[in-house]
């Protein structure tokens, strides 16, 4: 896990320098000039899928959702599906829920779009549109390379329909570097809460992604309650839980997610509970502690790099704890549901 981790930025290099894998999808999807997409994921996958709801919403004003795969799996639904884009997220490729759906979806006339980190496996093969993710062979069971190379990819894919050359994530490499520097920082703060028993996970907009998927990781390695809500929806309910000595992980980067965060930091804040942010300056000023993000990104594709502090948080908590994160109990590297 932590080699992977590592190398991130050259696989965000290698991303970049690729873009142009991309562009006869860019083409199709353009053709085919959709008036909704849907996404069809699972697990870390389906946090890559709600960032790129975020983007074809805030970039295109498309509408966006999730499917739900058990509507097609278990409960055999054909929905109509004319002028829509259905994008399954995937890192292995070989979900048969996922292939399932997107056979469906195809077979009632939806542009199908496979994004994996296999150009061979069956999800590939099931859509008439794939997007390989160039993650390399990720052999960790707990998704990092493969997690931020799907965000990547599906950056890229939006950005160039709006006529963009990506230049917004050229940056990218060189922040996830100085953000692999501060590990030793994220060392000592994840041994300081090893007797931490659960966490509060909270971002807006964009980088509601990386509250779920930073959650994710922390249950995947060290077997702990994290619940990841927006902002919005802690707010609205979730924040009762929320007392003095409470931990709570924050996402709150540059732009209007982050923006939108400061008055769930305040409450949080104001309740006694304990904040590790990463995000901004002022954020992270206003928090217990935290990381702060080095400039020169913008909104759009901080959620890839953001993540990263969160991976070394959840690695250096489960070795604090005895555990491997490379081969978490009970979970292998390819889960196939149905």
């Amino acid at each position: 896990m932590w080699t992977e981790i590592a190398e991130q930025p050259e696989v965000w290099r290698r991303g970049l320098a690729e873009r142009g894998r991309i562009e006869p999808v860019t083409a199709a999807v353009r053709r085919a000039a959709p008036r909704f997409v849907l996404f069809a994921a699972r697990g870390t996958s389906d946090h890559a899928a709600l960032y790129a709801k975020y983007l074809f919403e805030v970039v295109h004003q498309l509408p966006a959702g999730l499917i739900s795969p058990s509507t097609v799996t278990a409960y055999g639904t054909s929905p109509d599906l004319r002028d829509v884009l259905v994008v399954a997220v995937s890192q292995s490729g070989r979900s048969p829920d996922l292939v399932q759906t997107v056979e469906t979806s195809r077979r009632r006339g939806a542009l199908t779009l496979a994004v994996t980190n296999d150009a061979l496996s069956p999800l590939a093969q099931a859509a008439e549109l794939h997007i390989d993710i160039l993650a390399g062979p990720e052999l960790a069971v707990a998704a990092t390379k493969s997690y931020t190379a799907q965000l990547l990819s599906l950056y890229l894919l939006v950005d160039q329909l709006r006529g963009g050359d990506g230049e917004a994530a050229a940056a990218l490499p060189g922040v996830g570097g100085r953000l692999l520097a501060l590990e030793d920082d994220v060392r000592q703060s994840a041994e300081r809460h090893r007797d931490t028993p659960s966490f509060v996970v909270t971002g807006r907009g964009y980088s509601s992604a990386t509250a779920h998927e930073a959650a994710l990781k922390l249950m995947e390695t060290s077997y702990l309650q994290a619940q990841a809500f927006s902002g919005a929806d802690l707010l609205h309910g979730p924040i009762a839980m929320v007392d003095p000595g409470a931990k709570v992980l924050v996402v709150a980067p540059e732009g209007v997610g982050g923006r939108a965060m400061r008055e769930a930091i305040t409450r949080i804040r104001d309740l006694g509970a304990e904040t590790l942010c990463v995000g901004s300056a002022e954020a992270v000023a206003g928090s217990s502690a935290g990381i702060v993000l080095p400039p020169g990104l913008s909104e759009e594709v901080s959620p890839i790099a953001e993540i990263v502090p969160f991976q070394h948080f959840a690695l250096h908590l489960a070795l604090a704890h005895g555990n491997n994160p490379d081969s978490p109990r009970g979970l292998s590297k390819v889960t196939e549901t149905r």
